[in-house]
């Protein structure tokens, strides 16, 4: 093959998403011609190659658990499917693990002439009065606040937009970037299910797109939750009509997840062009001179500090090798010669906060009144679907468990912790009621709902509307409710049977375990905590 049909096999795969797809597929069967494997080894595709197994890897999940539901597919098919699947999800790491290695490359050959040495030091040793410094010096020279290097600053958004400003932007693109959340979700929704939008990977939105895309995502995977559910309401004999729309779920999250890869390389060579623009011309000048004078307001500020580090620097270019490159790796050992002060952690001066350790392993409850009841609750969410199920089980022997539709672990978490609140309320008429969980996500989202009164204050993480009606429900009590956080899985009895009542009503409501095995797992696991509770039904 000619060096000109390489070039143009490579724009062809650049362009057209089912030819790359087909390509990357058959090279990973091993059926690919030299000459289109080759092709697909170029550097620029790196990134197109991640979004097209990103497609493929849930469309072959879904046509596995599409086989799994439907009575007309052989085991021999179905094995087929899921060796094709496992193909598939382990190509798309390797080329995960081509895109970091790349990407280090990249990092790597770009190199900057480092700032001096004193100033590295100064600043990783003292970063709080380094930072004040630079502060008060780009408040002298009236230009926003901001640590140059993070794309996300206010000092790289100004250069950037000085830079970058060509004109009024398109009447699509300012409609994406001023539109509410909601709005541009559904934008989203759109760009997979209708048409795709050409103004997302624009500079003015794409960051957005990156942020949302997730949330987009979590959408698509409440419709395959729904399409599986009403799958799974028939017979195995009639359900073909109803697999057709799981089938469809499932296109629109292969796009969904293609798209947010894709948003993803967006951003981040987005960030690398800010970057460039920070580290070059004028603005670079600009830089240069702002964080010297910070140096010397540092320097005035910080005498015996100041005094400290030019000891130092002036000791280590005697002896170091790297001194002629401007010892780029060495201020960090330079600045581990005296402590950190209180405040600061040598990194950025920010502290380093633990989590509390009970003294009790049942958590802190000594502060409750004798009459409290008191459940643990936890949950477990599928792969692909939003289908979700949780469990709970309380001291008085009263025990849980059923289904939902939850966009992460952390919402479905709260819909356990709604449903055991729910249940011993309706148990315990004037007790107050306290509910642990081991999702600190969601131990948050629900106190911040409780606070408020208003499931929408937890918005972050009750995306679905089962989660928001539960939550709902249980603000009509929550001056008897408090929701506490528990470690999980340290032997806690209530904690493994919530956990283990979760798993089970995963596998009973995605069909993977037949309703007579349920019914005996539910029997062990009731036998293992000894309660003889019941059984409360799905939360929607």
């Amino acid at each position: 093959m000619t060096t000109t049909e390489h070039t143009e096999l490579i724009r062809r795969f650049a362009d057209d998403f089912t030819a790359l797809q087909d390509a990357v597929l058959a090279r990973m069967n091993g059926i690919c011609d030299p000459e289109t494997a080759a092709a697909l080894e170029h550097a620029s595709l790196t990134g197109p190659v991640l979004l097209v197994l990103a497609h493929a890897d849930v469309l072959a999940r879904g046509a596995v658990r599409c086989a799994e539901l439907s009575a007309r597919q052989s085991p021999e098919r179905l094995r087929q499917l899921r060796a094709h699947a496992y193909r598939v999800r382990r190509a798309r790491s390797q080329a995960e693990t081509l895109y970091k290695e790349q990407r280090a490359r990249q990092l790597a050959g770009r190199t900057r002439q480092p700032d001096p040495l004193e100033l590295r030091v100064a600043r990783t040793a003292s970063p709080t009065a380094f930072a004040e410094a630079l502060r008060r010096e780009l408040g002298d020279r009236g230009l926003p606040d901001g640590t140059p290097q993070a794309p996300e600053s206010d000092l790289t958004r100004w250069a950037w937009e000085r830079n970058a400003a060509g004109g009024e932007l398109p009447e699509p693109v300012r409609e994406l970037r001023d539109c509410d959340d909601d709005t541009f979700v559904q934008a989203l929704l759109r760009d997979a299910r209708e048409e795709e939008n050409p103004h997302l990977p624009h500079d003015a939105v794409c960051e957005r797109w990156s942020r949302h895309a997730r949330t987009a995502l979590a959408w698509g995977r409440y419709a395959i939750g729904r399409a599986e559910r009403d799958v799974l309401a028939c017979r195995p004999s009639a359900r073909h009509a109803r697999l057709d729309t799981l089938e469809d779920a499932y296109q629109d999250a292969a796009v969904l997840a293609a798209r947010s890869r894709e948003a993803q390389l967006r951003t981040t060579e987005l960030y690398d062009r800010m970057r460039a623009c920070m580290a070059k011309g004028t603005f670079a000048e600009l830089l240069a001179q702002c964080r010297a004078s910070a140096l010397v307001r540092f320097a005035d500020a910080e005498p015996e500090v100041w005094h400290r580090v030019c000891e130092l620097t002036a000791a280590h270019r005697a002896n170091c090798p790297e001194q002629a490159e401007g010892c780029p790796r060495c201020h960090r050992a330079l600045a581990a010669a005296w402590p950190a002060g209180p405040a600061e952690d040598g990194e950025g001066g920010r502290s380093t906060a633990t989590l509390p350790v009970d003294g009790d392993r049942y958590a802190m409850l000594a502060d409750l009144p004798d009459t409290t009841a008191v459940a643990v609750a936890d949950a477990a969410l599928g792969d692909d679907s939003a289908v979700c199920g949780y469990g709970w089980a309380a001291e008085d022997g009263s025990t849980g468990y059923g289904d939902s539709l939850a966009s992460s672990s952390g919402e479905a978490e709260v819909i356990g912790i709604c449903a055991a609140a729910l249940g011993l309320l309706e148990r315990h008429e004037e007790a107050p009621v306290v509910v642990l969980c081991d999702s600190t996500e969601a131990v948050e989202a629900a106190n911040t709902a409780l606070r408020a009164g208003d499931p929408a204050a937890a918005h972050r993480t009750l995306l679905f509307p089962e989660s928001r009606h539960l939550m709902g429900r249980l603000l009509h009590h929550r001056d008897r409710v408090q929701v506490r956080w528990l470690k999980g899985h340290i032997g806690h009895d209530l904690n493994e049977t919530a956990d283990a009542f979760a798993r089970l009503a995963l596998r009973r409501a995605t069909g993977r375990i037949p309703p007579a095995a349920a019914r005996k797992e539910e029997t062990r696991i009731l036998r293992a905590v000894g309660s003889g509770g019941g059984f409360l039904p799905a939360a929607a």
